[in-house]
């Protein structure tokens, strides 16, 4: 599975979400930055990743996600943007 895959099945689940997907074979990071994550946890913002990346993890498509989730203004807060 290609990053392009993976950041294509992220963006179709969460159309409002800004995606950047990085990696190969079956490892990728992905940088999220959205309105979803407001007002949840680490660990729910990472549950709604894994949702929509479940099936190709059973499958051993993707074997590790590393997650940098964010909210806009989590994001300008840490300087960027």
């Amino acid at each position: 599975m290609s990053a392009d895959e993976v950041q294509a099945l992220l963006t179709a689940a969460f159309p409002d979400t800004q995606f950047q997907v990085e990696g190969g074979g079956a490892k990728f990071t992905v940088q999220a930055i959205g309105d979803l994550f407001a007002g949840k946890r680490a660990v729910q913002r990472q549950q709604l990743i894994y949702g929509v990346l479940n099936e190709h993890i059973a499958s051993g498509a993707i074997h590790a996600v590393s997650m940098s989730l964010h909210t806009p203004q989590e994001w300008t807060e840490r300087g960027n943007g």
